[in-house]
């Protein structure tokens, strides 16, 4: 009884810390995730790089997740194989220090951090305190959980169960080594899967030496990981965590085989306690980026020979991609509907294409650059005389009233995202044509409100594929909610440029009014592409038809004569 009642309290703990560590992750996603391009992708040194994958890991509580991201952008050409396989071993780094702190007692903090955390949460309305809320929540539930952890093990501590078990992992390190590969794998989170080793050893029910094994183990397990996730992405995005494995799985394997035969010989004293476990833990990953920085680049040549690049597809005459509409040929009407949406989201990314680069073409974009971005509104109105002319012949006869309804529905948002690209290829570009032209730069406060809403929007884009493709009403509230915010962060930058030309700012008075134009142009962009939430919002009941007020109080009641005829 007292194994299963383990068990049982066990699987909650892990459960409750896996839950924990997402919970803070998606609070910092969706509060800064669109700034993580940015940050990714400039130009920087390897040390460079893996100081910033170092901070992004400690951001997002995994390095899995930094080397997911690197993967995506290397995908997308944004990033070299050196600087993202630098990036992801500064993510391990990242991982470790997250340990050392969240491995200190810190159960005096849960209670502010869920009082501070609820009440941002549950009583604020702004986007980034309700996430603030979230990751002190989320924290807190780490804490606790450590904690549910250290007792869970209290009434087996003294059993000869865990002892058995210990003493074999202490003698079978390379079984140990196995056990913690495949709990960080199967936990998909390192951070929870060495935090549960690094309890244990604190707590005394391991010893040291398994401990060591089973986080070497663990190390090993974890870059296993990203491999797993990036399975179905290009082969160039599927390259930096494949070598980060070989550079990860080689060096545990020595440190497993060193540290074990230095501590049957005597070499390293008699390490003891959970700390002197992160410490191994931290040396192991900071040992790892100092020696393998120097070999980013050459791996390069070494992983696109053993993933080259698909042979390139026979020439095709240029034209625009394949429509997901067959005209004249509907089927059923759950069918027709599918190809809408289908066609919708090639349409939503060749808007997200067209908008991507803007900040690029106002900083250094040259002639070409911006005409390439123009030329591509061509494919997204013939997007939209497609779809178009698709519902306009769909059979009334064959659908149901919903059904023409959701068709009809769909149209009017291809519609705004016809304008969204009228807004990037007749106004954004054109004020970017005009900063070319004249030289011009935005002060640099001016330049970070508008990267800060463009990165808002770009964050909008996804979100509203996602409304889209699952019709989900809490994403639907979120997209409308973060309308409101960005007209909010327009409106204060508006202010905020009004007062940097009173105080005399002479960049500020010379793109006063390209700023302000963009700022209304990026406003109107995001209107567009928010439009999709007002239908999933209006079918259930938590959209209103009007702001007005529709019944004013009598003129009269208030004491106000009625006015002579």
């Amino acid at each position: 009884m007292a194994i299963l009642t383990f068990l049982i309290s066990l699987a909650g703990a892990t459960m409750l810390l896996l839950y924990a560590v997402r919970m803070v992750r998606t609070g910092i996603e969706r509060s800064y995730g669109a700034s993580f391009q940015r940050l990714l992708t400039g130009r920087q040194s390897h040390l460079q790089a893996g100081m910033m994958g170092l901070t992004l890991a400690i951001v997002l509580q995994s390095s899995a997740a930094v080397a997911l991201l690197a993967s995506g952008f290397a995908a997308s050409g944004y990033l070299a194989f050196p600087t993202g396989l630098a990036i992801v071993l500064g993510g391990d780094l990242g991982s470790a220090l997250i340990i050392q702190i969240l491995s200190f007692k810190l159960d005096w903090l849960v209670p502010m951090l869920l009082a501070a955390g609820g009440y941002l949460f549950v009583k604020t309305e702004a986007k980034k305190a309700r996430q603030l809320g979230r990751i002190l929540m989320g924290v807190a539930f780490i804490l606790i959980s450590l904690r549910f952890l250290r007792e869970a093990m209290d009434p087996i501590r003294d059993s000869a169960f865990l002892p058995a078990i210990a003493g074999y992992l202490a003698r079978d390190y390379i079984t140990a080594f196995l056990v913690g590969g495949a709990l960080a794998f199967v936990m998909h989170s390192s951070v929870a899967a060495i935090l549960m080793c690094v309890t244990l050893v604190q707590i005394g029910a391991l010893p040291f030496a398994a401990g060591l094994s089973l986080v070497l183990g663990a190390n090993f397990g974890s870059a296993f990981i990203p491999v797993w996730l990036s399975r179905g992405m290009d082969l160039q995005a599927r390259r930096i965590p494949y070598a980060n494995l070989a550079l990860r799985g080689t060096w545990a394997v020595i440190c497993l085989f060193g540290a074990n035969l230095a501590l049957r010989q005597g070499w390293l004293g008699d390490p003891q306690g959970g700390q002197m476990l992160v410490s191994a833990h931290l040396a192991f990953n900071a040992a790892l980026l100092l020696l393998a920085l120097p070999l980013c680049t050459p791996l390069g040549g070494v992983f696109a020979r053993l993933f080259p690049d698909p042979a390139a597809p026979p020439a095709q005459p240029p034209g625009r991609p394949v429509s997901a509409l067959k005209q004249g040929s509907y089927g059923a009407p759950a069918q027709a509907v599918a190809n809408l949406t289908r066609e919708l989201l090639r349409m939503a990314d060749l808007a997200g294409a067209m908008f991507r680069p803007v900040l690029e073409l106002y900083e250094s974009g040259s002639k070409e650059q911006i005409r390439a971005v123009q030329q591509m509104d061509a494919e997204v109105n013939a997007c939209l005389a497609g779809i178009r002319q698709y519902v306009a012949a769909i059979p009334a006869e064959a659908f149901s009233k919903d059904q023409l309804k959701t068709a009809r529905s769909l149209m009017e948002y291809a519609i705004r995202l016809e304008t969204a690209g009228d807004v990037v290829a007749r106004r954004l570009t054109v004020l970017a044509e005009e900063m070319r032209k004249k030289e011009l730069r935005f002060s640099r406060d001016g330049w970070l409100e508008i990267t800060r809403m463009h990165e808002a929007i770009l964050a909008n884009l996804q979100l509203a594929s996602n409304v889209l493709i699952s019709d989900d009403l809490e994403s639907a509230r979120l997209l409308s909610l973060e309308k409101t915010e960005l007209k909010r962060m327009e409106r204060d930058s508006r202010k905020r440029h009004l007062r940097r030309l009173q105080s005399g700012g002479r960049e500020s008075f010379d793109t006063s009014d390209i700023h302000l134009e963009t700022l209304r142009a990026l406003r109107e962009f995001n209107s567009h592409i928010a439009a999709v939430a007002y239908p999933v919002l209006y079918r259930n009941g938590q959209l209103l038809e009007t702001r007005l007020i529709e019944d004013l109080p009598d003129q009269n009641d208030e004491g106000l004569e009625e006015p002579a005829r």
